[in-house]
């Protein structure tokens, strides 16, 4: 149990910090932090993280991360649906409060709430095929990096700084095609309070980052094998 809830408070953490820097400190014309800024929070997240409950759980934070480390031969199928139920409800739980801090501000719109997409959702415009694409490589090498960082032969103490950067690395790439995602517990914590073209663009933030984090786990079982 203590980590289920070490999943769901670092999830939590994670949507509130990266999705909270976009909708409520993003924006501002002169003191926003713009994309830069979101992706470092999104990073800083999971650095923070990795070492508060790293112990406790490995500090996964992401279904397709689980998925991937058990493909990868590093995490118990046993206990797969209960951390993906954790992190999927974490999520939810920091966009509810998320949602409630931001609806407090006069002239508040809902709008794409930080949400997914491609098309019409896409901070730039970019094509279904485009938004898969990147999520599917994107997740995949952050994939290889985390089963990299984490080996036993890899430095000790230092996989935290590794995965963190890395997602800060991959938000800097992605945001403009997808607004990022990687994650599907984030993306749906997201689209529930968007609502609309969101929850029907969901899918693809569910199937594009599992297919990644599968290829990663098995290439990386070959890659990190001793034979």
């Amino acid at each position: 149990m203590k980590k289920f809830i070490a999943e769901f408070i670092g999830t939590f953490w994670l949507v509130f910090g990266g999705c909270g820097s976009a909708v409520l400190a993003a924006g501002y014309p002169e003191l926003g932090i713009g994309f830069a800024g979101v992706s470092l929070a999104f990073g800083l997240t999971v650095l923070t993280m990795v070492y508060a409950i790293g112990h406790i759980s490995g500090c996964h934070l992401n279904p397709a991360v689980s998925i991937g480390l058990w493909i990868g031969g590093r995490f118990d199928k046993k206990e797969l649906l209960p951390y993906i139920l954790a992190q999927v409800i974490g999520g939810i739980a920091a966009a509810a409060v998320l949602y409630t801090i931001a609806s407090g501000k006069a002239g508040f719109e809902t709008g794409t709430f930080a949400a997914n997409g491609y098309g019409a959702l896409s901070p730039d415009g970019y094509s279904m095929t485009a938004a898969l694409v990147a999520e599917v490589v994107l997740t995949f090498m952050f994939l290889i990096v985390i089963l990299g960082a984490t080996h036993p032969k890899a430095p000790q103490g230092f996989a935290g700084i590794a995965i963190g950067l890395a997602l800060t690395l991959i938000h800097l790439v992605s945001i403009p095609v997808t607004n990022t995602s990687v994650n599907p517990a984030r993306s749906t914590s997201q689209a529930i309070f968007a609502g609309g073209m969101a929850m029907e663009q969901l899918w693809l933030f569910w199937v594009a980052p599992i297919a990644g984090a599968i290829l990663a786990g098995v290439v990386y079982k070959y890659l990190g094998s001793e034979e």
